[in-house]
């Protein structure tokens, strides 16, 4: 089975999934994903509906694997390691600039109410997009335990990722602003940090 997946993604070279990914943001954007249709990405990207979905099987696949190539660098939180959580949290979140996080932010609202109305976008984001991140984080925390900055039997270990998603959702609907760097490294350090048990300086 990967040997087959290996040959269909071979056919496609990272610069065109680049440009496939780039064109169902930008529709997503557009049209939201209700009202995204696989013949629109083939025709605004030229290809044929056979070839999207040889590579990716359907629309909520290709949808969550277009999220996950825009984050900035990829994944990658576990490729960060500054020598302390404060500054890989930080270095996560300066990877996007303001604009990015606007952009983002509007994007991830939209495809939040539709992962409600569909079972096959939400395993889709589960298995390439929320079941990774989790895994880095994670990875990131189990750094921190082991230089000591971190206590193993911290209860706030497992909301992490609750928190880090929750500063940069409630940002709009509270205050009516977009997320921004100044916003979240502030929020890092005033919430993220301590419910760890790290005081910054």
């Amino acid at each position: 089975m990967t040997e087959v997946t290996t040959a269909r993604r071979s056919r496609i070279t990272p610069e065109r999934e680049a440009e496939l990914y780039e064109a169902v943001l930008d529709l997503l954007r557009e049209v939201g994903y209700d009202a995204l249709t696989m013949d629109a990405v083939a025709a605004r990207t030229r290809s044929s509906k056979a070839t999207l979905y040889r590579q990716w099987g359907g629309k909520a696949e290709l949808v969550a694997k277009a999220v996950r190539h825009s984050k900035p660098g990829g994944l990658g939180l576990d490729e960060v390691d500054t020598g302390s959580l404060r500054g890989d949290l930080h270095a996560l979140t300066q990877r996007s600039d303001d604009c990015e996080m606007e952009q983002n932010s509007a994007l991830m609202r939209g495809l939040a109410m539709a992962v409600h109305g569909n079972p096959d976008l939400l395993q889709a984001f589960r298995a390439h997009l929320i079941e990774p991140e989790l895994a880095e984080f994670h990875r990131v925390v189990q750094r921190a335990i082991d230089r000591g900055e971190v206590r193993a039997d911290n209860p706030a270990i497992k909301f992490m990722m609750h928190m880090m998603l929750g500063g940069f959702a409630a940002r709009t609907m509270i205050d009516e602003l977009p997320p921004t760097q100044e916003f979240l490294l502030s929020y890092i350090d005033a919430v993220v940090l301590p419910a760890l048990g790290i005081t910054s300086d």
